[in-house]
């Protein structure tokens, strides 16, 4: 058996450290501080979550500044053409 650290066994997500950080940290901010009544509350409360974690909250690696700014895909330029500004 070779132990090298880039090896995760399949089933086992424990494993992975950027994963595991991931998980506790929507379990630590989100998850434990709401109460979720349907599915599709969670999934509006969870999309919001992930939204922020990607484009605002401060992430340590980057020096306490945000992953990335929030950018127009071309979907969402699609969707306001013709519409008032």
């Amino acid at each position: 058996m070779v132990a090298d650290g880039e090896h995760i066994t399949p089933g086992s997500p424990w494993e992975n450290g950027y994963c595991e950080s991931f998980n506790g940290k929507l379990r630590d901010e989100l998850l434990n501080g709401e109460i979720f009544y349907t599915l599709k509350e969670a999934q509006v409360f969870i999309e919001s979550w992930r939204r922020y974690y990607n484009t605002g909250r401060p992430h340590s690696a980057r020096g306490y500044r945000p992953p990335a700014p929030e950018t127009r895909t071309r979907d969402n330029n699609l969707a306001t053409i013709g519409k008032a500004a």
